[in-house]
């Protein structure tokens, strides 16, 4: 399966593609993490993409599609692939598709969390980050055993400037400009997927696997 996972911010992602691509034994590609790990191994497009970042500025999409294109290269992704993070506007899906077809790959399905503003708003003005180590937490759905205590290392937690309920307003906004036409780009294609996703994750991921499953009879997840 090719599958390509879209939603708002705080539609949980980052948590569904990691255990979506577990459960169905595909590659999961994050851009964010494509992103880090090219800048890490200080390949090409990796400093190319720093010396935006240092300034703070938005890494260009022909970049990223540059990195993703290397990535389709590996031997992994034979097996198929969660994409994650990749495209967030019709622009980066028309580069996508270009890219794709000169692979010989084709996009199975692009599955969109569909989730309500107040709870996108509750899940986000409730995350907890450590200043140290970077792991989340959430205020109710996952609250550290001390309060504003990391768990891992003993560090401070602290909100994100982003998480707080004004800002996120902002940034549903943005995105609602941005990338929700994507969800008549795919529906148009015939691929797009809904799964309602305000409930606890566990239950919309057996959801998704429902939905995947009915796509394709001949795997078993």
């Amino acid at each position: 399966m090719r599958i390509i996972l879209l939603g708002p911010p705080g539609a949980g992602k980052g948590t569904q593609a990691k255990e979506l691509a577990k459960r169905l034994k595909i590659a999961h590609i994050s851009t964010g993490d494509l992103l880090r790990q090219n800048v890490s191994e200080g390949s090409q497009l990796g400093i190319e993409a720093k010396e935006y970042m240092n300034k703070g500025a938005l890494v260009p999409d022909e970049l990223v599609t540059k990195m993703l294109f290397a990535r389709f290269d590996q031997p992994d992704i034979r097996q198929g692939f969660l994409l994650d993070g990749f495209p967030r506007t019709i622009n980066q899906a028309q580069s996508l598709d270009m890219m794709l077809k000169e692979k010989k790959i084709e996009i199975d399905s692009a599955i969109y969390l569909d989730t309500s503003e107040k709870v996108i708003v509750q899940r986000l003005s409730g995350r907890l980050v450590c200043k140290k180590c970077g792991a989340s937490f959430h205020r109710t759905n996952m609250p550290p055993k001390k309060e504003m205590i990391c768990d891992n290392c003993g560090a401070e937690l602290y909100q994100r400037s982003d998480d707080k309920e004004e800002t996120i307003k902002k940034r549903l906004e943005v995105y609602n400009k941005e990338s929700a036409p994507l969800i008549d780009y795919y529906a148009k294609k015939g691929k797009l997927e809904r799964v309602a996703a305000d409930g606890e994750a566990g239950v919309v991921l057996e959801e998704i696997v429902r939905l995947v499953n009915n796509h394709n009879d001949s795997l078993k997840v």
